[in-house]
């Protein structure tokens, strides 16, 4: 009896490109079982991917307010995010999922890039013909501002975007921009980064939705402004402002990152694992408590018709007077 099976291309894609990426800042595929096929599961088998085990994810821990990462963590948090990026990037794999939900965290402090269901192997255009990979990646709070335009023929920025996003929210300790929809998401994104034009960003004209979105005109860039209340650090400041470039072109490449002074300056990155010792309880995002506005200070502060359930804090953080909850 031949069996076939009907395998989605983009399951086919992730299995992939996880037996290919060997690092240590990539969650690690070990085996895929199957159970066997009997007509009591109408000859279908099931599939399962194992995966090493990792305690927590990224969203999960800074959703918990007693979870505190001091300067020396977030350096080491970011350094092992940017050493994943380089890692896939130089085997020109895109994971095009960035967000703090995809970053896992061993209970020893080892960083691993995980979910890569919407990865896909990218290269350069040949002979005139542009890439048409589709735009319809990456979760909205951490997409790029060249997708929500339309962009079809992108490469590594659009990954280095999110690892902003995310870097900022090592501080925030909830995501920097929540839009709803693709058009608040780029009022969000031209409030802190500026307004999009071709002064900024040559060629942006081209792109499919540049004439179809509302954008802002007159914004000016507000990066270093609208963070330095969380992000004490002027470096790190910095370092997020190169990550949030605006042009894919002129944005951060995980290769520069690494080389910023952000992680070169005292106090150096250092082992997370003393920190995490000190919590036993295992933090996913998808555990988490629904979280509450917290009091934001009043430039920070969102319309309330903006704010929603993804913006919230657990009661105990309304008290927590370093906590603060988003940029917009």
């Amino acid at each position: 009896m031949f069996l076939a099976f009907q395998f989605p291309i983009t399951a086919l894609r992730e299995i992939r490109i996880l037996q290919l990426l060997k690092q240590e800042n990539v969650v690690n595929l070990i085996e895929i079982c199957r159970t066997k096929a009997t007509e009591f599961n109408k000859y279908r088998s099931t599939f399962y991917l194992v995966f090493e085990f990792c305690e927590h994810d990224l969203a999960g821990l800074l959703s918990n307010v007693q979870v505190k990462f001091n300067l020396g963590e977030i350096k080491k948090v970011m350094q092992q995010l940017l050493n994943g990026l380089y890692y896939i990037h130089s085997n020109k794999i895109l994971h095009r999922d960035m967000k703090a939900a995809n970053v896992l965290i061993t209970k020893t402090g080892i960083l691993k890039l995980a979910d890569f269901g919407l990865a896909r192997a990218f290269s350069a255009a040949k002979n005139g013909q542009v890439n048409r990979y589709t735009n319809r990646v990456v979760t909205l709070w951490y997409r790029p501002p060249e997708l929500l335009l339309g962009d079809r023929n992108y490469g590594p920025p659009v990954d280095l975007w999110g690892a902003g996003c995310i870097m900022a929210e090592m501080w925030t300790r909830s995501p920097i921009m929540q839009g709803n929809t693709e058009q608040q998401q780029l009022t969000f994104i031209t409030q802190l980064c500026g307004s999009i034009s071709p002064e900024v960003w040559p060629g942006v004209e081209a792109l499919e939705l540049y004439n179809k979105m509302e954008l802002a005109r007159g914004q000016k860039r507000k990066v270093k402004d609208r963070l330095r209340p969380y992000v004490k650090d002027p470096l790190g400041c910095d370092l997020i402002d190169q990550l949030l470039a605006l042009d894919p072109s002129k944005r951060c490449d995980s290769d520069s990152a690494l080389n910023h002074d952000f992680f070169w300056t005292d106090p150096m990155p250092c082992d997370l694992s003393k920190m995490l010792a000190q919590h036993t309880q295992s933090m996913f995002e998808y555990l988490a408590p629904p979280r509450r506005p917290a009091n934001m200070r009043a430039h920070h502060a969102v319309p309330s018709a903006t704010l929603t359930t993804h913006a919230r804090v657990s009661s105990s953080a309304t008290t927590d007077t370093t906590y603060q909850d988003r940029v917009f």
